[in-house]
């Protein structure tokens, strides 16, 4: 579990009350555009955006600024407001466009507060299935859905027996693949798809080990309190915590035991894979 901050816990009550309202509204934009039929732009990086995303972020920004107008408020589509802040919200609306403009219910809105560099608070939202995982430090993950599952990190202390995810095959590519490929050939399978959703698993104890790059601040801030919180790790492939400026990659483990032979794998090219064991794809 992370440890505690210095947010007292009535307040921590109240933050985490505007972030579940923050979550209920971008719910209520979103569902109806989910598999409408939709147009989606492209951003600079040739992400898709939708109009779904933009107006959940303005939702959520309304809630936000209202309870706590004192707070920094950073967007995937509308920047970052009050810089001086030191408590600021991290929101990704629609965190896996490609995902919610084909239809498919793993994207999902996340919500976090940072205290300095720091996520203290963490919302990962599927509006579709009506799931919900909160994360704040000091405490345990709580997770509600009418799909089953309980909030906790499975025991899965060698990675022969772990179960791999990652969002595509594109977010390891170039360089980074035969680091990604070192870890993959080391596990029980490997599965493609996932984006915010597979942390969510992870925290449910139904992943092991998700291994990605090219992750920004909104990407993952959320994150880090909802898998700590039910037990497991977040960070860099070198181990180290994650910061907003870092360099992009993130390695979640659900069993702390496979924290250092991940990080081992994806680092130290004289380590020889495995034979593969199983992989499959989903």
């Amino acid at each position: 579990m992370t440890t505690a901050s210095s947010v007292a816990v009535a307040e921590m009550d109240r933050l985490i009350a505007a972030a579940e309202a923050a979550a209920d509204v971008a719910g209520a934009v979103v569902r109806p555009f989910f598999r409408a039929g939709l147009g989606a732009d492209l951003k600079a990086d040739r992400s898709p955006v939708t109009i779904a995303d933009r107006t959940a972020e303005q939702a959520m920004r309304a809630v936000l600024s209202e309870r706590f107008p004192e707070h920094g408020v950073l967007g995937e589509e509308f920047g970052l407001d009050r810089p001086e802040a030191r408590l600021h919200w991290v929101l990704d609306p629609i965190d896996g466009t490609r995902a919610f403009i084909t239809g498919r219910p793993t994207f999902g809105t996340l919500i976090a507060l940072l205290d300095g560099d720091r996520p203290i608070l963490g919302v990962i939202d599927q509006p579709v299935t009506r799931e919900r995982w909160v994360g704040a430090v000091g405490r345990r993950t709580r997770f509600s859905g009418t799909l089953g599952g309980s909030a906790g990190c499975r025991p899965c202390a060698a990675l022969a027996g772990a179960e791999l995810s990652c969002t595509s095959a594109e977010m390891v590519a170039g360089d980074a693949w035969p680091r990604w490929q070192r870890l993959a050939a080391a596990v029980r399978r490997n599965y493609w798809g996932g984006d915010c959703y597979a942390y969510g698993l992870l925290a449910l104890g139904q992943i092991d080990v998700v291994a990605e790059r090219d992750m920004k601040l909104w990407d993952w801030a959320a994150l880090v309190p909802v898998v700590e919180g039910a037990g497991g790790r977040v960070t860099d492939w070198s181990g180290a915590v994650l910061r907003p400026d870092g360099d992009g990659t993130v390695l979640a483990v659900g069993d702390a035991a496979l924290l250092a032979p991940a990080v081992e794998l994806l680092n130290d090219s004289s380590v020889a894979p495995p034979a593969p064991a199983g992989q499959g794809a989903a």
